[in-house]
Parts: structure tokens; C-alpha cells; sequence
């Protein structure tokens, strides 16, 4: 029997092609891929949320002006009113899942009140919703050419401006992503 190689800790970007709403150009980090399906967050589609919106609709006290300005983004069509902060690893928090060395995906509150205070993580992206996968869907619609899978990059996902983003992760491994067409990819 075949090995699968399951894509944790990596980008998948949709490609030229794939004209679904929830998912046309973004890049989204995959925190869980496994036999059972597919958990990740879209890196690339900020709302018109402040994160100090956030705070307020939570009752969290704010002193980091940088905290309370920073984006929240879109992180998927599943469960658009729940919080998923995407972080390098500092602290001991209440709900974590440990996505690799450098990244971890926290769903508590008590994260968030940290970054409030400037006390959290240096480095963070905060998401209402997440993109899911049923088992063996991802890997059909890769195999489809909806999704072009890169390793993940601390810098696109925590530096590159979010407009850039899409473009960004498909360099990492050469490609231009705007020239690419519906036929290319898995043959």
C-alpha cells in the first residue's frame, strides 16, 4: 500500500481556475491534513474587522495599540463566528494544536486577552471561521488542479503584505501563478 504524504504545516494555493467565492485566489495554511480530512486557515482575505472590534464584542481590556489595530481575517466558510489565532509558539494557552515547531493555531480566549495586553506572541494572524476538508476531498480537488501545494513560510504568512501574499507563496517554489492555465499541474 502506498504512503500518503499529508500536507500539515504547508500552503495550498487556489489556482487561476478555481472560481469558488470562499476560496478564489487565496492561500490558506494547513494545520491539520489526515486521513479523516483537512483543517486550515485563509492567510490572504482580511475583513473589515479591527481586532480591537474584536476585543470589544469580548469585553477584553486593550493597551497594545498595535493589537487593537491589527486585521482579522476571513479564515474559512466553517464557523465564521469562531476565533482561530494563528501564532508563533510562546505561552501555555488553554487550546492549543501545535502545527509545527514554529506555528501554533490557539482557540481560547486567553490568547487573545494576552495580545491585548501585549503580553502574547510576537507574531500572530487572527481568523473568524475556518476552511474544512471532508476525508480524501483535498487531495481529489489537488488532483483536480483547484490547489497548488508549497512548504509553508513564516515571512508570507506573518510579513508580506496581504495583497502580495498569493503571488508570494507560489514563488517560493518558482512558479508565477498568473501564467499558469485550467490544464497545467498533476497529470
Amino acid at each position: 500500500m502506498k504512503s500518503i504524504d499529508y500536507l500539515n504545516n504547508q500552503f495550498i494555493i487556489a489556482m487561476p481556475s478555481l472560481m469558488d467565492p470562499h476560496f478564489s485566489h487565496t492561500v490558506t495554511f494547513l494545520c491539520q491534513h489526515g486521513k479523516d480530512g483537512a483543517l486550515g486557515i485563509v492567510i490572504n482575505r482580511p475583513t473589515a474587522m479591527r481586532l480591537g472590534d474584536i476585543f470589544s464584542q469580548m469585553d477584553i481590556a486593550v493597551t497594545s495599540d498595535a493589537a487593537r489595530q491589527a486585521l482579522v481575517f476571513a479564515g474559512g466558510p466553517v464557523q465564521q463566528d469562531r476565533g482561530f489565532v494563528l501564532h508563533t509558539p510562546v505561552g501555555d494557552w488553554a487550546a492549543s494544536l501545535p502545527v509545527s515547531d514554529a506555528i501554533t493555531l490557539t482557540t481560547s480566549r486567553d490568547v487573545l486577552e494576552a495580545i491585548a495586553l501585549g503580553q502574547g506572541p510576537d507574531q500572530y494572524l487572527v481568523a473568524l471561521g475556518y476552511a474544512g476538508w471532508g476525508g480524501g476531498q483535498l487531495e481529489r480537488e489537488i488532483m483536480n488542479n483547484a490547489w497548488l501545494n508549497t512548504p509553508f513560510g513564516p515571512k508570507i504568512l506573518f510579513d508580506t503584505p496581504v495583497n502580495q501574499r498569493w503571488n508570494a507563496a507560489a514563488h517560493q517554489i518558482g512558479v508565477d501563478i498568473n501564467r499558469l492555465t485550467t490544464p497545467a499541474g498533476h497529470g
